[in-house]
C-alpha cells in the first residue's frame, strides 16, 4: 500500500506503521509517498513531521481511537452496498428532515437512528439531513467543532455506520445530505498547521481561524476541501451536502471556491447518474450563491433562508427582540412569502446597515426555509423549542409555501426535549470556558443568558429526543396535523409550487390578527378559485370573508365556512379551496 500526504514546507517526513517509522520520499508539488507492501485495510498508521508528532493523516478516512490517535487504513470497497437501484432525489418539491445522530434516538448511532426510518418514511419526508458528522472531541459535540474532516464519528458508527445509514434511507426511498464544515476546524486535536499552509492566519469567524483560499499554498488547501466533499458524494453515496457559514469563506479569487465545488459535484452527478445538491448556509441574501454557473452565479442548488424563519417565528411567538426586530408585524411575514427574503437590500436594524438584494427570478424551491432547525433552537440559551399551538400555525404556513421546507427532529410531535448547546472538549481550559465563550457569541440579541452548562453531561443527555412522547395524544395529535400537512403538499400541485408570481398575500393592517396566503395559476389576477391558507394569530375568532368553496384540512375542529365567508376559531388555520374577492 502506497501512503501519501501534502507537507510542503517540510524537510523530513515519515510513516509511523506496522511498529516503525519509515521515510517518505519527497515528490512534485510538495507530496510525499512511501510504499509499505504489508499495510492494508484496518493498519493504523500516523506521520512525522520534521520529527514533530506522530499525527493523524490530514486525510485519515478513519480514526478508531479518536481524535487524538492515530488513523487507521480505510478501503471503502470493504462495505457492500444494496442501492443500486437508487436513482437520487430533486430537491425541487422535496421536504427535508433535519437530525443531529447523537440525540435522535437514546443510543445515539446509525444504527439506533436506522430503526426510526419507518417513522420518517410515514412522515413522509424525502430528504434526511444530518449534522457534521466528523470526529469532535469527547463522546458529544453539535459537530462544528469537527477535525479530520475526511473521517466519520467512531461515537456514532465509524464510517461503515454511515454508510448502512445511507443504505438504509435509500431503501425508504430517503435521500441523505449531510452538513460539512469547510470554513473553520475545531480547537482541538486540529493538527492540520504542521503539514502545510491550511489556516489563512486570521480569525475567519467566531468559531475559528480561517482557512486558506487564496494564499500561498492554496490551490492545494482548496483541492483539500474539494475532494473531502466529493468523497461523501461518491464513496458514502450522499445525495447532497449542506455547506456551513459560507459567508465566513474568504475567497478572493477570480473564481470562488464555491463555483469551483459547484462545477465538480455536476461532473460527478452525470457520472454517478443520480441528481447531487448542494446547499449553502448563507446570512449575505446574494442571490448569486444559487444563480447557475452560466448565469455568473455560484452554481449552489438552494441555500438557508433566515428570513423566513425570523417572519414566521416572530408571527408565532411574538418574540422581537435581537434579529427578530425588524420582523415584528404580517407585514414582515408576507413579504418574505411573496418575494422569498426580507432584507433584500433595505435598512437591517441587528446590523445596522443596509443587508441583501432582491431575489428576482429565484424560484422558492432554491429557498430551504424552516420554522425550527438546529441554530435557532440551540442558539436560545436553554434550547427551549416551540410550542405545539405555534408549531401548528407556523408548520401549517411553512409546508403550503413556495420554499423548501425542511423540519427538524421531534419538530413534528412537538418534543419537550429541549436542544442546547453541548460540547465535550478533553482540554480543561476549553471545557471550563465553553460556556462563558457561548455568551458571548450572542452579546446583544437581547437574551437574558441562562444556558445549562454546555460541557455537562446530562445537559447532552437531556437533548436527546423522547419516543415515549409520541403515546401522548397531543403529541400524537400534532404528528397527523404534520403528516397531512406534507401530504396535502404532495397533492395539490399549487402548494408545491415555486413560483412567487403564484402566490398572494393579504393580511390585518390594523390589528395584525390574521394572515390569508392564496396559492394558484390565478393568483395574479386575484380572481377565480384557487387555495387559500388562512391563519388566525390573535385569542380571538374571527370570520374573514373568503367564499370558500372546500376545506381541505383545518387545525380546528371549529372551523366553520359559511355564506358569511370563513370563520377561523383562536390560534387556528385552516386551507380550503376558495374564491379570490377583491378585499381578501
Amino acid at each position: 500500500m502506497i501512503f501519501e500526504v501534502w507537507a510542503p514546507k517540510a524537510t523530513a517526513v515519515e510513516v509511523d506503521v506496522l511498529g516503525g517509522r519509515r521515510p517518505m520520499e519527497q515528490r512534485p508539488g510538495g507530496w510525499w509517498s512511501a510504499d509499505v507492501p504489508d499495510a492494508g485495510h484496518g493498519t493504523r498508521y500516523a506521520y512525522v513531521v520534521d520529527g514533530g508528532g506522530p499525527y493523524p493523516d490530514p486525510r485519515s478516512r478513519r480514526q478508531p481511537d479518536g481524535i487524538f490517535g492515530p488513523s487507521a487504513v480505510y478501503d471503502h470497497g470493504h462495505f457492500t452496498w444494496s442501492d443500486e437501484r437508487w436513482t437520487g432525489r430533486d430537491l425541487r418539491g422535496s421536504v427535508i428532515y433535519e437530525l443531529h445522530v447523537g440525540t435522535f434516538t437514546q443510543e445515539g448511532t446509525f444504527e439506533a437512528a436506522i430503526e426510526r426510518l419507518g417513522h420518517l418514511s410515514e412522515l413522509c419526508v424525502d430528504f434526511v439531513e444530518i449534522m457534521p458528522v466528523a470526529p469532535v472531541p469527547g463522546g458529544r459535540n453539535w459537530g462544528y467543532d469537527g477535525v479530520d474532516l475526511y473521517a466519520v464519528n467512531e461515537t456514532y458508527g465509524g464510517p461503515d455506520g454511515l454508510k448502512s445509514f445511507v443504505d438504509a434511507c435509500h431503501r425508504e426511498g430517503i435521500g441523505v445530505i449531510l452538513d460539512v464544515v469547510y470554513n473553520h476546524l475545531g480547537p482541538s486535536g486540529n493538527f492540520l498547521h504542521p503539514f502545510g499552509p491550511y489556516f489563512g492566519g486570521f480569525a475567519g469567524s467566531y468559531w475559528g481561524e480561517a482557512v486558506n483560499l487564496d494564499g500561498p499554498g492554496s490551490d492545494e488547501v482548496r483541492r483539500y476541501f474539494i475532494e473531502n466533499a466529493l468523497q461523501w458524494l461518491r464513496d458514502y453515496h450522499i445525495d447532497g451536502l449542506r455547506l456551513d457559514a459560507v459567508h465566513a469563506l474568504h475567497d478572493k479569487r477570480a473564481t470562488h471556491l464555491l463555483a469551483e465545488l459547484s462545477a465538480e459535484v455536476d461532473a460527478l452527478a452525470c457520472a454517478v447518474g443520480r441528481p447531487l445538491s448542494l446547499i449553502a448556509e448563507s446570512d449575505l441574501n446574494d442571490p448569486r450563491m444559487v444563480r447557475s454557473l452560466d448565469a455568473g452565479g455560484l452554481g449552489m442548488t438552494a441555500q438557508w433562508n433566515d428570513d423566513v424563519h425570523h417572519a414566521l417565528h416572530t408571527a408565532v411567538s411574538g418574540e422581537t427582540h435581537g434579529y427578530y426586530e425588524d420582523f415584528a408585524g404580517l407585514e414582515a411575514l408576507a413579504k418574505v412569502l411573496t418575494r422569498g427574503v426580507f432584507h433584500d437590500g433595505g435598512w437591517s436594524t441587528f446590523r445596522e446597515r443596509a443587508h441583501g438584494s432582491p431575489y428576482t427570478g429565484v424560484p422558492g424551491h432554491r429557498l430551504v426555509a424552516c420554522v425550527q432547525n438546529h441554530d435557532q433552537v440551540g442558539n436560545r440559551p436553554a434550547g427551549d423549542r416551540l410550542p405545539m399551538a405555534a408549531l401548528k400555525l407556523g408548520a401549517g404556513l411553512l409546508l403550503t409555501s413556495p420554499f423548501t421546507p425542511m423540519l427538524f427532529m421531534g419538530e413534528e410531535w412537538g418534543a419537550r426535549t429541549p436542544f442546547p448547546f453541548f460540547s465535550d472538549h478533553v482540554e480543561p481550559e476549553l471545557r471550563d470556558t465553553e460556556g462563558g465563550r457561548r455568551e458571548k457569541e450572542f452579546d446583544g440579541f437581547g437574551y437574558a443568558w441562562e444556558a445549562p452548562n454546555p460541557s455537562d453531561e446530562q445537559t447532552f443527555l437531556n437533548a436527546k429526543l423522547d419516543w415515549g412522547e409520541l403515546k401522548e395524544e397531543a403529541h400524537w395529535s400534532l404528528l397527523c396535523w404534520y403528516r397531512d400537512l406534507i401530504a396535502l403538499r404532495k397533492a395539490l400541485p399549487e402548494l408545491s409550487d415555486p413560483r412567487f408570481d403564484r402566490v398572494r398575500v393579504t393580511y390585518d393592517r390594523e390589528g395584525g390578527d390574521w394572515l390569508v396566503m392564496w396559492r394558484g395559476e390565478s393568483v395574479e389576477l386575484s380572481r377565480g378559485e384557487a387555495v387559500c391558507v388562512a391563519v388566525n394569530f390573535s385569542g380571538e375568532p374571527v370570520t374573514l370573508p373568503v367564499r370558500v368553496g372546500t376545506v381541505l384540512l383545518a387545525a380546528d375542529d371549529n372551523v366553520a365556512a359559511g355564506p358569511d365567508g370563513l370563520r377561523l376559531p383562536p390560534q387556528s388555520l385552516a386551507i380550503c379551496r376558495a374564491t379570490q374577492g377583491p378585499d381578501v
